[in-house]
């Protein structure tokens, strides 16, 4: 988490030629959204495309499908307007609220030669597949959600 943002910029530096995309989550952009900077002072024309459910979202999502919805600070009420924010970095801002408005923000967004944060607000309760549950192997991983998983009660031991 954070950790996008400045990936996208090494990636775009490392391939001029080429579109960089950075796709995140709120919170995950808000961990080094000073990075913008960055991006605006070298001309570096990456794309963020921000889902954003107002929560963070895989934290949420691992509450609902493991903890019986026993959410827990996850809720992100309080955020920035990030289009706003990205021109107040001297980069381009869009949003997108609707789906019929997704294709022509991502047009947009790659007719611009410089950095654009896109704002795309999404369904609070929309999932990210695929996923790997704690202790379990890359094998195991979930592809969609489940219809109904059994509690498993797992022992606690201590050692003596």
């Amino acid at each position: 988490m954070g950790y996008g943002l400045p990936a996208a910029i090494g990636a775009q530096l490392a391939f001029p030629d080429r579109i960089v995309f950075d796709i995140a989550g709120e919170g995950s952009f808000q961990m080094n959204v000073q990075e913008l900077a960055t991006a605006v002072q070298y001309g570096l024309p990456i794309k963020v495309a921000i889902l954003n459910n107002h929560y963070l979202g895989m934290v949420r999502q691992w509450q609902e499908l493991f903890f019986d919805k026993r959410y827990s600070q996850t809720a992100m009420d309080a955020q920035p307007d990030f289009a706003r924010l990205a021109e107040a970095y001297g980069a381009v801002g869009l949003r997108a609220e609707h789906p019929e408005e997704v294709i022509p923000c991502l047009e947009k967004a790659l007719a611009i030669q410089g950095p654009v944060v896109m704002d795309f607000h999404v369904d609070p309760e929309e999932k990210v597949f695929p996923m790997v549950p704690a202790g379990h192997g890359i094998d195991q991983m979930i592809l969609a959600k489940p219809k109904k998983r059994p509690r498993k009660v797992v022992p606690l031991t201590f050692p003596a």
